[in-house]
C-alpha cells in the first residue's frame, strides 16, 4: 500500500456572503479549472484540487492507494482577525470532510485552525475530530512566531489528548537575508528546521511525549543539525556513550536524537542519498511518503526513487504505508 501523506486541496467555492478577507475562486472560461484569488495570490487551480473523482483517477494513474489531504498552505491565514480565521477554517474543514466522505478509503483529511488564537484553535479540534478528520495542518510559524513558543502549547496538548495528528507545513516568510527567488527552496528548508527545532528547545516535544506530529520535506535542514545538537548535549560523536566532560550544554532531559525520533517526516527530499541519510539517522519507522500533489507533479510512478533504493522489505512497507496509519492513529483501510 502506498499512502501519500502530503497532498493538498482547495475548496471549489466560497460563500457569496463571506467576509472580504476570504479567498475567491473564479471559473476559467471553457475549463473546469478555477482561479484562486487570495490577497496578492493568484493561482490556477486544476479541478483535481477539489474534485474527488479526479483525485482518485490521479491516484490510480500514479500508483497511489490513499491520500492524506491538507489545505493548500496559503489558506493558513494567521494574519486574519481570529473570528474571520475561524470562519475560514470551518468552511475549509467542512469541504475537506465532505470530499473525503465520497471515497473514505482513498481520501483521509486534515483540518485547519486559527492558530493566531491558540485557545480557539485548541477548542476547534473537537469539531475537527467529530467531522471525521484525522488531524490538523499548521504552518511552520504563526505570523513569524515559532510554533514551539509556549503560547501555542494548548493546541498541542489538546491534539495529544484527542489523539489527533499534526502536520507542520513549511511556510516561507520574507527575509532580507535571501532574495524572494529563494522562498520556495532555501527558505522552505530553513522554516522546516526552525519549526522542528523550536518544538524541542521550547519544551513542547518533552511536554507532549505522545503527540503524533509530522514535518513536511523532512523538516528541511533539521536532520543535519541533529548530530551537532547531540554532541552539545552528550559530548560524544556517532551517538556513542555520553561524555559529560566534553558536553557543551548537557541537561537531564531526553537527548535531541531521542526527541527527534518521536516525530514523523515526509521523505519529499528529491534525492535517494538524502532519503538514505534520514533512514540511517532517524529510522525507517519515522518516514512517510509525500508529494505536494497537485501543487507539484508526483514522481512517475509515485515513490519511484524510494522503491529503487533496495531498502529491506520491512522498511519499505513502513515508509510507504504503515507509518502513515501509525501517525494518523488509525487502522489501514480494509
Amino acid at each position: 500500500m502506498l499512502v501519500d501523506t502530503h497532498a493538498h486541496l482547495l475548496p471549489r467555492d466560497y460563500p457569496a456572503d463571506a467576509p472580504e478577507c476570504f479567498p475567491r475562486m473564479e471559473p476559467i472560461d471553457g475549463d473546469s479549472a478555477r482561479t484562486l484569488l487570495f490577497g496578492a495570490l493568484k493561482f490556477r487551480a486544476r479541478d483535481v484540487f477539489f474534485d474527488a473523482e479526479r483525485r482518485v483517477e490521479a491516484q490510480d494513474a500514479s500508483g497511489v492507494d490513499v491520500e492524506v489531504l491538507s489545505p493548500m498552505p496559503p489558506l493558513l491565514r494567521y494574519d486574519l482577525p481570529p473570528a474571520d480565521g475561524l470562519s475560514l477554517a470551518r468552511h475549509v474543514n467542512e469541504f475537506t470532510a465532505s470530499l473525503c466522505r465520497t471515497h473514505p478509503q482513498r481520501l483521509l483529511g486534515l483540518g485547519m485552525v486559527p492558530l493566531q488564537d491558540p485557545e480557539s484553535a485548541a477548542a476547534e479540534l473537537t469539531a475537527i475530530r467529530d467531522q471525521g478528520l484525522h488531524g490538523v495542518e499548521i504552518a511552520s510559524n504563526v505570523a513569524g512566531e515559532s510554533i514551539g513558543d509556549e503560547r501555542f502549547l494548548p493546541l498541542f496538548t489538546e491534539a495529544e489528548r484527542l489523539g489527533l495528528a499534526v502536520f507542520v507545513h513549511a511556510m516561507p516568510t520574507a527575509t532580507d537575508r535571501l532574495p524572494p527567488a529563494a522562498m520556495g527552496t532555501y527558505v522552505v528548508g530553513l522554516e522546516g528546521a526552525l519549526a522542528a527545532s523550536s518544538m524541542v528547545v521550547g519544551g513542547t516535544a518533552a511536554k507532549c511525549p505522545d503527540l503524533r506530529i509530522a514535518f513536511s520535506h523532512a523538516a528541511g535542514g533539521y536532520p543535519l543539525m541533529l548530530p551537532r545538537a547531540q554532541y552539545f548535549w552528550g559530548g560524544s560523536w556517532n551517538e556513542e556513550p555520553v561524555d559529560l566532560d566534553r558536553a557543551v550544554a548537557p541537561d537531564d532531559g531526553p537527548s535531541p536524537l531521542e526527541l527527534a525520533r518521536r516525530f514523523y517526516y515526509d521523505s519529499l527530499v528529491f534525492d535517494h542519498r538524502a532519503i538514505r541519510y534520514l533512514v540511517d539517522l532517524l529510522g525507517a519507522d519515522r518516514l512517510l511518503v509525500g508529494s505536494d500533489f497537485p501543487a507539484m507533479p508526483r514522481e512517475d510512478p509515485a515513490a519511484r526513487t524510494l522503491r529503487a533504493m533496495d531498502l529491506p522489505p520491512e522498511a519499505l512497507r513502513q515508509i510507504t504505508g504503515e507509518n502513515a496509519f501509525a501517525w494518523l492513529g488509525i487502522d489501514p483501510p480494509g
